[in-house]
C-alpha cells in the first residue's frame, strides 16, 4: 500500500528532474551524438535491464484492470487468427465480419463451458447440505480422536471457528455476486479486445515498425512471426490437452463412481494450466468433495488418481502435443508463476508461462540480450549454445594451425604426473 501511494510521487520527481537536466543542457543529446559509442560493462546493463523490469512490474500493477484483460486477448487473438485468416480470404468474408465471426464463434465455445460447469456446480449446491453434514461428521469423529490420543481439548477453537464461519456466511451471498459479475465483466472486455487486435493487426505491426526503425524491420518481422508461431501452437497444444486430461480423468472418477465427475474432471484440466500449483489445488478440491459424498477411502484414491493422471500428463502428454515450443527450466516457471500471482492473482498465474516464452522470444533475438534468454532456457539449449561454441573454436584453430594454452579447456594429466596438451572436448551429457 505504501508503495502504490509513493510510486506516483516518486514517479513525477524523477520526470521533473529530467526535464531540468533537459533544460540545463540544451545540447546534450547533440554532444552524444558525435561522441564515439563506447562498450558499457556487464554490471551496468545488468543494472539496466533489472530497472527496465522494476518499472514495466511497478506499471503492470498499477494498470492491472487493464493490462490483464489486454494481455489475454493478445494471446486469444493469436490462437484465432488462422481462422480469422480463413474466414477473410478463403471465405471472401470481410475483414469486421472474419473478426467478428471469430470472436462470436470463440464466445460461444466458452459460454456452453460455463453452462456445463453451472448446472455441475447447481447440482452441487442442491446436495451441499448433505455433504456438510457428512463433513461436520467426519470433524466430529477427528476432534474425537485428537482428544483420545492426544489429550488435546480443542473445543474453544471449534467454537470459535464456527462463530467465524457463522459471521462470514451472512455475506456469501453478496461476495459471490461480485465475483460472477467481475468475472463476466473481465470475458467481455477480453472479447471486444480480441475483436480489436484481430481487426487492427496490421496498424499494429505498422507502429512496431515504425517505433523501432528501417534498420530493425527484419529483426521486429522476425520476433513477430517467432512469437505469433510458437504462441499459436503453445496455446492449441494446451487446449488439446486439456481435453485429453479432462477426458481420462472423468473416466476414472466414473470408474470411482464419484457423483461430480465431470465438474472434478473440469476442475482439474483448468487448474492444470497452472504449472506446479494448479494440479494439487484441483486434487485438494477433488479430494474435498468426494470425502463429503463417499468417505475417506474414496477421497484417497481420486487424490491418487489425479496425481496418476498429473504424472502421465507432464511426461507424456505434454511433451508430444504441446511439444518443446516453450522451452523454459523449472525454476523460472515457478518464480515466474509466484511474480504472476503477486502482480495479477489468478490471471498472473494463468499468463507466466506464455508472457515468459514472449520475453525469452525477444531475448533471443537481440544480441545484447541473448545472455539474459539463455538463463530463462533449459539444459538442452544451453549444452547447444557449449557445443557450438566449441566447434567455433576448432574451426578457428584449424584455419590459423595455431592453439594457445588459453584455448585448452582440460589439461589432463599423463600417467608419470606429466601435464599432457591433448584437448578434451566436453560431452553434452556432462553437467557442470
Amino acid at each position: 500500500m505504501l508503495i502504490k501511494q509513493l510510486g506516483p510521487t516518486i514517479v513525477v520527481a524523477i520526470f521533473r528532474k529530467i526535464a531540468y537536466i533537459h533544460a540545463r543542457c540544451n545540447n546534450f543529446f547533440t554532444i552524444y551524438l558525435y561522441m564515439k559509442p563506447t562498450a558499457l560493462p556487464y554490471y551496468a546493463k545488468f543494472a539496466f535491464v533489472l530497472i527496465i523490469l522494476l518499472c514495466i512490474g511497478y506499471m503492470a500493477i498499477l494498470g492491472k484492470d487493464l493490462l490483464a484483460p489486454l494481455v489475454f486477448s493478445f494471446l486469444f487473438a493469436m490462437l484465432l487468427l488462422p481462422l480469422a485468416r480463413f474466414l477473410q480470404y478463403k471465405c471472401r468474408l470481410p475483414r469486421a465480419a472474419a473478426c467478428m465471426l471469430s470472436v462470436i464463434l470463440f464466445t460461444a465455445f466458452v459460454v456452453l463451458i460455463g453452462y456445463l460447469i453451472g448446472r455441475q456446480i447447481s447440482n452441487l449446491a442442491d446436495d451441499w447440505p448433505k455433504i456438510q453434514a457428512e463433513l461436520t461428521q467426519i470433524g466430529d469423529q477427528l476432534h474425537r480422536w485428537l482428544v483420545n490420543e492426544f489429550h488435546m481439548n480443542v473445543n474453544q477453537q471449534i467454537n470459535s471457528a464456527k462463530k467465524e464461519a457463522n459471521a462470514v456466511g451472512a455475506s456469501v451471498i453478496g461476495s459471490t455476486f461480485l465475483s460472477v459479475s467481475s468475472i463476466v465483466l473481465f470475458l467481455v472486455f477480453i472479447f471486444i479486445y480480441t475483436f480489436f487486435v484481430l481487426f487492427y493487426r496490421k496498424i499494429l505491426i505498422s507502429f512496431l515498425l515504425k517505433a523501432f526503425g528501417d534498420d530493425s524491420e527484419v529483426l521486429v518481422f522476425d520476433v513477430a512471426e517467432q512469437i505469433q508461431y510458437i504462441m499459436k501452437k503453445y496455446i492449441s497444444g494446451l487446449f488439446l490437452e486439456m481435453i485429453t486430461v479432462c477426458v481420462i480423468v472423468f473416466g476414472l472418477l466414473t470408474f470411482l463412481g464419484v457423483k461430480y465427475a465431470f465438474l472434478l474432471a473440469l476442475i482439474t484440466c483448468i487448474f492444470n494450466l497452472i504449472p506446479y500449483v494448479g494440479i494439487f489445488t484441483a486434487m485438494a478440491i477433488s479430494a474435498f468433495l468426494t470425502l463429503g459424498t463417499l468417505g475417506s477411502t474414496k477421497a484417497i484414491e481420486v487424490a491418487a488418481s489425479i496425481v496418476g493422471v498429473h504424472l502421465i500428463d507432464s511426461n507424456i502428454i505434454m511433451p508430444r502435443i504441446v511439444g518443446s515450443k516453450v522451452r523454459l527450466n523449472a525454476l523460472v516457471v515457478v518464480l515466474g508463476v509466484v511474480v504472476g500471482e503477486m502482480i495479477w492473482g489468478i490471471s498472473g498465474m494463468f499468463l507466466a508461462i506464455p508472457v515468459m516464452a514472449i520475453i525469452k522470444i525477444v531475448f533471443d533475438r537481440i544480441d545484447g540480450l541473448k545472455p539474459w534468454g539463455l538463463l530463462f532456457g533449459d539444459e538442452t539449449e544451453y549444452e547447444t549454445v557449449l557445443v557450438n561454441t566449441v566447434a567455433d573454436k576448432s574451426d578457428l584453430q584449424e584455419e590459423t594451425g595455431t592453439k594457445k594454452e588459453e584455448d585448452i579447456l582440460v589439461k589432463p594429466v599423463d600417467d608419470d604426473g606429466a601435464v599432457g596438451t591433448e584437448d578434451i572436448k566436453p560431452n553434452k551429457n556432462d553437467e557442470i
